[in-house]
C-alpha cells in the first residue's frame, strides 16, 4: 500500500475557552501551560518532529500570545503562518480559513488544546493512497462531551454524532481532535448549515464525505490523550 507524506499543519486556536474561567483572562486556551509548558507547543513540538515543516495556526482570541512565542517558527525549525478566525461559528467554518495554505496538497488538523503522545503525529503524516481523510479516536471518554464515532469492522467511518445527549449514543469511540484530510473536505465544508447547536460543525462535513462513497479511516490513538477543557483536567494533568 502506498502512501502520501504529509508535510502541511493546521492548528486550530482561536477560542478562549470560557469554561476556563480566570485562566484564559490574559491567554486562548491552547496557550495555558501543561507541566510548564503551552498545550500549543508540545502539538507544534509534535508535528515538527513527524516531519511537518508548514504550518497555520488559526488565530483568535488574545493573537499576540501565540505569535510572541512562535514568531515565524524559525525557532522550532518549521516555516509557520497565521490567519484570524474573525466570526467563533465552529470547527467547520474554520477550517475554510486553511484553503489557500494548503494549496491543494493534504495536510493534519488538530485541534490547539488537545494533548497527546507526540509518537501520534507519525502515524498521521503518512496518508495512504486509498483513504481520503482519517479521523482519530480514543476510549473511555463521555462522549456527549465531544463526538461519538461509529465505524465498521475495517475501522472506516460509519457515522459520526457532535455531542450526544448523554446515553444516547452507542459507540464508545470519542473523537480525539487529530485528522489527516486531502482538499477534498473543502467541498464538504463549503455546503455546511448550522447544526442544531447554531455551529457550522466540521464532523457533519466528515460525515457528508464518508458517505459520499470516500474512504475515511479511523485510528485509535495510543498512549497519553488529554482534551484540557477545564480548570478539573488541568489540574489532575498537572499532579500527574
Amino acid at each position: 500500500m502506498t502512501t502520501e507524506k504529509i508535510d502541511k499543519a493546521v492548528i486550530l486556536a482561536a477560542g478562549r475557552g470560557t469554561r476556563m474561567r480566570e485562566l484564559t483572562t490574559d491567554l486562548p486556551k491552547p496557550m495555558i501551560e501543561v507541566r510548564g509548558k503551552p498545550v500549543l507547543q508540545y502539538i507544534v513540538e509534535g508535528l515538527r518532529a513527524a516531519g511537518v515543516r508548514k504550518l497555520l495556526i488559526i488565530i483568535g482570541y488574545r493573537p499576540e500570545a501565540v505569535q510572541q512565542l512562535f514568531g515565524d517558527g524559525s525557532r522550532y525549525a518549521i516555516d509557520i503562518h497565521y490567519t484570524t478566525q474573525i466570526t467563533q461559528d465552529g470547527t467547520g467554518r474554520v477550517v475554510d480559513l486553511a484553503k489557500t495554505f494548503v494549496a491543494g496538497a493534504p495536510f493534519i488538523l488538530a485541534y490547539g488544546d488537545i494533548l497527546v503522545d507526540p509518537a501520534n503525529y507519525k502515524r498521521v503524516v503518512d496518508l495512504p493512497d486509498a483513504v481520503e481523510a482519517l479521523i482519530s479516536v480514543t476510549l473511555g471518554e463521555d462522549v456527549s462531551k465531544g463526538g461519538a464515532v461509529f465505524v465498521n469492522e475495517q475501522m472506516e467511518l460509519v457515522d459520526i454524532q457532535e455531542k450526544p445527549e448523554p446515553g444516547a449514543a452507542t459507540s464508545p469511540w470519542y473523537n480525539a481532535g487529530l485528522y489527516a484530510f486531502r482538499p477534498s473536505i473543502f467541498d464538504f465544508t463549503a455546503k455546511l448549515k448550522p447544526s442544531a447547536r447554531g455551529e457550522y460543525e466540521l464532523t457533519d462535513a466528515i460525515r457528508e464525505l464518508a458517505q459520499s462513497g470516500k474512504k475515511v479511516q479511523v485510528l485509535e490513538l495510543a498512549g497519553e490523550w488529554a482534551d484540557v477543557r477545564d480548570p478539573e483536567i488541568l489540574a489532575k494533568l498537572n499532579q500527574l
